[in-house]
């Protein structure tokens, strides 16, 4: 058993960590509370936005839309993956990773043998993991998580659609955490391109004749960049409040754990203390027998 001096150091450490994890707790629920209300003013007119761009796609050619649509081979594959740049969030990194590796072994294990899956990380936790398995990461948008604003997510995204226009993919595929709420995040990896209908759209009458201007080939032209901009930023604003209540659990969890340990450590230490006092008390009664024979 450790002695007296021992366990007063274990409470004094157990104690500030406890110190520490509470308030890393408390930071990050004043953060999820910014970032959930970002997330839920977004998504309807992210959704909004798809089920515009669904309703004229359906009578379009796809033939006059630059290939947005073009659903060809996955030779040349790039994964968008989005983590967090710190730690303490639990599983909320490890499970991205993890899905990763799990879509280059079977979805694109045939473009990832050859080469062609190019793995741009943004986030550095989800970098440094992935370069750990052995994996070529390109970390040019790594930073895109620190300062999560609309301007330089749409830029990154547009390199990406310009990218893939020029023929230098075949797909690109979004790994990330989606928001439910502050206990709960799901894993979830979405194709970005070619462009997927979206499900459930409410569609338009057929009776209803509607006039585009200048038409509705423009229309799309530009409307499916601005749809894909705003999914990646979505993604972005989920992946943000998916960390802050990853690291709010996780926080309150250690927090949890701390007092368990320091109520070990007090039983320990009182028992350690009650063990001197009864040697004492047997070395003075020892003592005294010895004197009086």
């Amino acid at each position: 058993m450790a002695n007296q001096k021992e366990i007063r150091a274990r409470i004094s450490s157990t104690i500030s960590t406890q110190q520490i994890t509470k308030a890393m707790k408390l930071v990050s629920a004043t953060k999820l509370r910014k970032a959930s209300e970002a997330i839920i003013r977004m998504r309807p007119y992210a959704q909004k936005l798809q089920g515009i761009m669904g309703n004229l796609q359906e009578s379009t050619d796809d033939a006059q839309l630059a290939g947005y649509f073009e659903n060809r081979e996955a030779k040349r594959v790039l994964l968008l993956v989005i983590t967090s740049d710190r730690g303490l969030c639990g599983a909320f990194n490890a499970n991205v990773v993890k899905r990763v590796r799990q879509l280059l072994d079977t979805d694109y294990a045939a473009a990832h043998l050859s080469g062609n899956v190019t793995l741009m990380c943004m986030g550095k936790k989800g970098g440094e993991a992935l370069k750990r398995f052995g994996y070529s990461v390109n970390m040019d948008m790594v930073n895109l998580t620190q300062n999560t604003d609309s301007q330089s997510a749409f830029a990154a995204m547009q390199s990406v659609i310009d990218a893939y226009l020029l023929g230098q993919y075949d797909r690109v595929e979004v790994v990330y955490n989606k928001f439910k709420n502050a206990a709960t995040q799901i894993l979830v990896n979405e194709q970005l391109l070619p462009v997927v209908p979206a499900a459930n759209v409410e569609k338009a009458s057929a009776s209803n004749d509607y006039i585009f201007e200048p038409d509705q080939v423009a229309i799309l032209q530009d409307l499916i960049p601005r749809s894909l901009n705003t999914l990646f930023y979505r993604s972005l604003l989920d992946s943000l409040a998916s960390e802050h209540g990853a690291r709010m659990v996780a926080m309150d969890k250690a927090t949890e754990n701390a007092g368990d340990l320091l109520r070990a450590f007090r039983l320990a230490y009182n028992q350690a203390r009650q063990a001197a006092i009864t040697r004492e008390i047997s070395e003075i009664v020892g003592g005294v027998a010895a004197l009086e024979g």
